[in-house]
């Protein structure tokens, strides 16, 4: 399996080179150059396996087995920072460098971060938001001698490897949902994502074009540029990122558009080159109306609408619900990828109060913004698919919402003792050379690497 950027003007990688960077070289993103095609009976037999069992044969399609064996796979799933501490904190020859946005995270996320007073973590509280701290990573990867002198690779949806792990959650979701397998073609089922930057939806798209017979709706917070995208063919940014109950969901460029344009393209590494980087001049593009049609064709024939299993094509149902108004469309078969369902923060606390009166479950925001789609499907009444919300994070790290959602937080023992532990957290300020910082920061961890060996 070899991977290429989607813009076309960077050597092609093994799994290796893929896992072991951030953006490409060319400031594409990595993407398989073929996609497995799996047929019925695969599906079938994998519908058999645990999840970790169902990670190591996804994974296997892309990951030869002179890299990593198929005994050493597996997947994790959580916040991509403190997961990524987690898992590596005190190894050796390993440091990681975590950039958050100070104050547009919670604050018991912050902590997870900043309580890991370990020699090889290093946290930067950045003063700005998730898209302005993606620039100096982005600065970073674009110096690919930099890259390779210091061993970099980013950990983030940025990274194929993690796009990779999250097509595991639609198949498991399929598998769990579908009301038979027996049958021919496969039944489809919905699966709606909440999403920021796109990467659990790219990894959607890939598993519906690989033969998964999902039909992906996409739930986004007010900062609805995949909406804009998908509804006008605008693809722009708006004046400013509103803060939200749904913290992480609050960015404006979702990088894996890229991604999905690429597909959408048919692999058309000129045409994906040209609308990123008109887009990276100006923050503001259109999308070719040849594009433009394909992410928001709306087609349903006779035998769909009647139930009959979709085309393995990109499926989507974009549904905008803001300040009270409902629209709602259907895609059948939509040839490409990204959308939005953009839901206003009191349509969040409203759905998690509905959640725990039901269920006396506690939904966090962001899993909110999916499941306000269900509710809205159920007031229908109207027949419908299978059903799944993807839950990206724990209410407990959310306790400013639950509470404004009229609720009582359920926090474990061991997040608030986070609270009285040492913190250890580098300030970003808006007037400092963030790239500067992070390279100076890099440069100084690997005089030490080479020091210490």
């Amino acid at each position: 399996m070899w991977y290429i950027s989607t813009r076309g003007m960077a050597p092609r990688v093994d799994f290796e080179g893929a896992l072991f960077s951030g953006y490409a070289p060319d400031g594409g993103l990595f993407m398989p150059e073929e996609l497995p095609q799996l047929g019925i009976e695969t599906l079938r037999h994998w519908s058999t396996l645990s999840y970790p069992s169902l990670v190591k044969e996804l994974c296997a399609l892309f990951i030869g087995p002179e890299l990593i064996p198929r005994d050493v796979l597996n997947g994790t799933s959580g916040d991509t920072g403190s997961a990524a501490i987690e898992s590596v904190q005190g190894a050796k020859n390993v440091d990681i460098i975590v950039l958050l946005p100070q104050g547009h995270c919670t604050k018991i996320q912050e902590l997870q971060m900043t309580t890991v007073v370990r020699e090889n973590v290093h946290v930067f509280g950045v003063e700005g938001n998730s898209d302005e701290l993606d620039e100096p990573i982005k600065a970073v990867f674009a110096d690919v001698a930099f890259v390779k002198k210091h061993n970099l690779m980013s950990l983030n949806s940025i990274n194929w490897s993690r796009v990779l792990v999250q097509m595991a959650h639609h198949f498991f979701a399929y598998f769990q949902c579908a009301p038979s397998l027996d049958t021919h073609p496969l039944p489809p089922v919905e699966v709606v994502v909440p999403t920021g930057a796109a990467g659990n939806l790219a990894a959607g798209c890939i598993a519906q074009k690989m033969g998964l017979p999902i039909r992906l709706v996409v739930a986004v917070n007010r900062n609805d540029i995949i909406h804009r995208t998908v509804q006008r063919g605008d693809f722009s940014l708006s004046k400013a990122v509103e803060p939200t109950l749904a913290s992480a969901m609050d960015i404006q460029v979702p990088y894996n558009m890229e991604r999905i344009f690429w597909l959408l393209l048919a692999s058309d590494s000129q045409g994906t080159r040209a609308l990123m980087e008109q887009f990276e001049r100006t923050q503001s593009t259109s999308l070719p109306k040849e594009l433009h049609s394909k992410v928001s064709h709306h087609s349903c024939t006779t035998e769909t609408a009647k139930g009959a299993a979709m085309k393995p094509n990109l499926g989507l149902e974009i549904w905008l619900r803001e300040e009270g108004t409902c629209f709602l469309s259907t895609c059948y078969e939509l040839s490409g990828a990204v959308t939005s369902e953009s839901v206003s923060d009191e349509a969040i606390t409203r759905t998690m109060g509905h959640c725990w009166e039901e269920n006396e479950y506690l939904l966090c925001p962001h899993s909110a913004v999916a499941v306000s789609y269900h509710y809205q499907q159920m007031n229908r009444q109207q027949p419908s698919l299978p059903r799944c919300c993807l839950a990206p994070a724990s209410a407990a790290k959310f306790p400013e919402a639950v509470l404004a959602a009229g609720l009582t937080p359920e926090t474990p023992e061991d997040i608030l003792a986070l609270e009285f532990k040492e913190t250890r957290c580098t300030p970003m300020r808006k007037g400092d050379d963030w790239t500067l910082m992070l390279r100076n920061t890099i440069e100084g961890l690997s005089w030490q690497q080479r020091a210490q060996s």
